[in-house]
C-alpha cells in the first residue's frame, strides 16, 4: 500500500511537469486525428515505450481547451500501488486540479485491476485517455472488461514524415536543394531510426540499451515471471540482430540453448506483446498457411544496430525493408487493411501485399540498390509472381533513389525512391 502523503507529492510533482511542457512546442502526430474526445469511450493508445504516447495524448488534450488532470503510473513510487489505491489517486487529483472531465492515464498497465477503475470512471460519464506499452495485456482486459467501450490506437515512433517535421526538412518543395536535403535527412533516419528522443540524444547507443533493458526486464521478465531469463535475452537480442527474419522455432531454439520450441513461441508473443518485434504472416488463401512461417521486424530500426554488443552491420537493405513495412502498418491498420509477405512455391517473393478482407489491393517490393541488371530482374519476377496470383495490378518497387515507370508483362510497375514514398 502506497502512503497517501506519497500519493499526493507524486501527482503534484508530475501537475508541474504538465505545466512546463504545456509551455513547449510538441511534435503532432498523424494518429492524433484517430483520438475521439467526446465519445463516450475509453480511448487507448498502444505502442512501443517511448514512441511518443504522452506526447500525442497531450496534444490531443491541449487542442481541446479543456481542463484534464493527468497521472503517470511509471513511476517507481507507484510500484507497489493496489487497485484499492486508485481511488486515492482519484482523490489526490481533484484536490490538485479541481474539478474535470477529462483524465489521462499514462501507463496504467502497471496497476493490476486498473480496467475495474477505469470502467467505473466511464460509468461516470468521464471521459479516459489511455497509453500503455503492453498490447495483450491491454487489449486482453479490455476485451474482457470494456466490451464495447474502448476505441484502440497503435503508435509507432516517428515517421519520416514526422522526422521531418521535427527536424524543420522542407517535405512539400520540388526544387533541387530541398531534394537533396530530403534526401539527406532520410540517410539520417535510416541508420537512426525515428524514436522521438534519439533526435536530441548524443550518446544513442546507451539510449537504446537502456531501453530494450527496461522492455525486457521490467515489461516482460517481471511481468511473464520468465524463468530462463538468460536464453530469452539471447533469444532477443538475435531476433533484433537478424531482423527481419522468417521464425524457424526448431533453429532457435537450438540457437539459443532451449529444448521446446513452444517455450520459443511464447517468448516471441511476449516480445511482440511489447512492441519490440512486430510480426507479418504469410499471404496465403488458406488460413492454416497463414499462421505458420511468420515474419518478424524490429518495431524500429534503432533496435537493429543500436545497442551495446548489437555487431549487427550496416544492412541498408534489411533497414529499408523494414521501415516500409512499419509505414505500411501505420497506414493500412487504421482503415482495416492488412500486411503480409508473399512467397510462391516456385520460389517467387514479393515483400508486401496489402489486402482489404480476401482481396489484394497492393503489392510492395523492397530493394536499396537495383542498378545491377540481377537484382533489378529478381525484384520484378517477385512482383509479377505476387500479380499473377493475386489479381492485383497496383505494384510498387521501393529503392533508396531510382524513380522510373515500368511497364513488364501489360503490368505497370511504380518504382519510387523511399524518401519520396514515406512522404507521399
Amino acid at each position: 500500500m502506497v502512503d497517501k502523503r506519497i500519493i499526493e507529492q507524486v501527482l503534484a510533482e508530475q501537475y508541474e511537469e504538465l505545466v512546463a511542457l504545456r509551455k513547449m512546442e510538441l511534435c503532432p502526430r498523424a494518429e492524433e486525428k484517430l483520438v475521439d474526445l467526446d465519445s463516450n469511450l475509453a480511448q487507448v493508445i498502444i505502442g512501443v515505450r517511448r514512441s511518443g504516447k504522452s506526447t500525442l495524448c497531450f496534444n490531443v488534450l491541449k487542442s481541446l481547451n479543456e481542463k484534464f488532470a493527468y497521472v503517470n503510473f511509471d513511476d517507481e513510487r507507484f510500484s507497489e500501488l493496489q487497485t484499492s489505491g486508485l481511488n486515492t489517486i482519484l482523490e489526490g487529483l481533484y484536490k490538485i486540479y479541481g474539478d474535470f472531465n477529462y483524465l489521462f492515464l499514462d501507463e496504467i498497465q502497471n496497476i493490476e485491476g486498473w480496467h475495474l477503475f477505469v470502467n467505473r470512471l466511464l460509468r461516470q460519464r468521464m471521459h479516459v485517455i489511455v497509453t500503455g506499452s503492453n498490447a495483450k495485456l491491454l487489449s486482453g482486459e479490455l476485451a474482457t472488461h470494456l466490451t464495447g467501450r474502448n476505441d484502440q490506437i497503435e503508435l509507432y515512433p516517428f515517421s519520416f514524415a514526422e522526422w521531418c517535421l521535427c527536424k524543420k526538412v522542407d517535405t512539400l518543395s520540388k526544387t533541387t536543394k530541398a531534394e537533396a536535403l530530403r534526401r539527406a535527412a532520410f540517410d539520417d533516419y535510416l541508420k537512426q531510426g525515428g524514436f522521438p528522443e534519439l533526435i536530441h540524444k548524443n550518446n544513442k547507443t546507451r539510449y537504446v540499451g537502456n531501453l530494450v533493458s527496461n522492455i525486457l526486464k521490467r515489461d516482460i521478465e517481471q511481468r511473464h515471471k520468465i524463468m530462463y531469463t538468460e536464453a530469452f535475452e539471447q533469444l532477443a537480442h538475435h531476433l533484433m540482430n537478424i531482423s527481419p527474419v522468417t521464425i524457424v522455432e526448431s533453429e532457435l531454439a537450438e540457437t539459443v540453448g532451449l529444448k521446446s520450441s513452444h517455450t520459443i513461441n511464447n517468448y516471441i508473443a511476449f516480445l511482440k506483446e511489447a512492441y519490440l518485434l512486430i510480426g507479418v504472416k504469410k499471404y496465403s488463401t488458406k488460413s492454416r498457411q497463414r499462421v505458420r512461417a511468420e515474419k518478424v521486424y524490429p518495431i524500429d530500426v534503432a533496435l537493429m544496430d543500436g545497442r551495446p554488443d548489437a555487431f549487427a552491420g550496416e544492412n541498408v537493405g534489411w533497414r529499408l525493408e523494414t521501415i516500409v513495412c512499419i509505414e505500411l502498418l501505420r497506414r493500412n491498420r487504421p482503415i482495416d487493411r492488412d500486411v503480409y509477405y508473399y512467397k510462391s512455391a516456385g520460389g517467387y517473393e514479393a515483400d508486401f501485399v496489402v489486402c482489404r478482407n480476401n482481396i489484394v489491393e497492393e503489392i510492395y517490393q523492397v530493394s536499396y540498390d537495383i542498378s545491377k541488371e540481377k537484382t533489378r530482374k529478381r525484384e520484378i519476377r517477385g512482383l509479377l509472381a505476387a500479380a499473377k496470383e493475386t489479381k492485383c495490378d497496383n505494384l510498387y518497387l521501393i529503392t533508396d533513389f531510382h524513380r522510373e515507370d515500368l511497364t513488364v508483362e501489360d503490368k505497370l510497375i511504380k518504382i519510387v525512391p523511399a524518401h519520396d514514398w514515406l512522404i507521399s
